[in-house]
């Protein structure tokens, strides 16, 4: 907890103390070297708590005019923005993505401005195989918008269903490995879902998560399956379906639905997720992925 306030001993906190219970305000007052200590959860409290102090009358029991309202307003707020933040600090990667495809979402109007997104597009390059595409590639610019396509969402659906498998499968990853394995996972996959619809389509005049969110499953159900003791949510029924969609997508709307990325995305996932089975199993001798002090089942 964090300290909020020093007060010396003589002073009866007794009233203080049950206005800031009643108001929802948790909180703790212990004695420390001859003083009161009042102990709160976050600096947003300590502000708080330093406002009521500054209208608290010390030889009272009641204090002074301060708006009730005015104090759960602040702890309302406070409530709100918490879980927003536990969320930020336990998966900064994948909020970070999320919140960047809504802002693009946002700018291009979901997709019918393309006009003002075009720099995230796929860079033309030559499309004659992947050797001669990397070749192709000549600065760190045109590197970079190799991934960007998946900050680019065509329509409320195709954005929802992403940002929601994101989510899902991302703070389960980001919460079982080192930071910098999860954003490997998510370069990789994204640079080999993007390109492989490049090549395949010769076209660059597409985007989204899916192929992150495919290469997200299959790596999940590698690790899933082989690393069971790493406790992922998710089942062979789910991944089947995944699969299934996928098949469905090619032969029903594969003229309009990045079906190649979703390949490129699903193979590079279910590879990197052999990877590291191998590194954490036979190279490190571990029966979970990343530190056993990330697991708590």
């Amino acid at each position: 907890m964090i300290k909020a306030a020093s007060l010396p001993i003589e002073i009866d906190l007794l009233s203080l103390s049950q206005f800031l219970q009643k108001q929802g305000l948790t909180h703790r007052i212990n004695e420390e070297s001859g003083q009161q200590v009042i102990w709160v959860g976050s600096e947003q409290e300590v502000e708080l708590v330093r406002q009521i102090l500054a209208t608290w009358p010390i030889d009272q029991q009641t204090p002074k005019k301060l708006s009730a309202s005015v104090v759960r307003n602040s702890i309302s707020g406070i409530a709100l923005w918490r879980p927003i933040l536990n969320a930020f600090i336990a998966s900064p990667v994948t909020l970070s993505l999320i919140l960047a495809c809504l802002l693009v979402a946002a700018v291009s109007a979901l997709g019918t401005q393309v006009g003002r997104v075009q720099f995230l597009f796929y860079p033309l390059l030559e499309t004659e195989n992947f050797f001669a595409l990397v070749a192709d590639i000549s600065s760190i610019d045109i590197f970079l918008r190799t991934f960007t396509p998946m900050f680019l969402h065509f329509g409320e659906l195709h954005l929802v269903f992403n940002m929601l498998w994101l989510w899902y499968f991302g703070k389960q990853l980001e919460a079982i490995h080192p930071l910098w394995i999860f954003v490997v996972l998510i370069v990789i996959t994204s640079f080999v879902s993007n390109t492989t619809q490049y090549l395949y389509s010769d076209y660059n005049n597409f985007g989204g998560m899916s192929g992150v969110v495919y290469g997200l499953v299959g790596y999940s159900w590698i690790i899933h399956n082989f690393m069971p003791r790493s406790y992922l949510s998710l089942n062979n029924n789910m991944f089947v379906v995944f699969v299934i969609a996928l098949i469905l997508m090619e032969f029903v709307a594969s003229s309009w639905i990045a079906t190649a990325a979703h390949v490129g995305g699903m193979v590079s996932g279910l590879l990197l997720g052999i990877l590291i089975v191998i590194y954490y199993r036979i190279v490190l001798r571990q029966e979970v992925v990343g530190s056993t002090r990330k697991h708590h089942h």
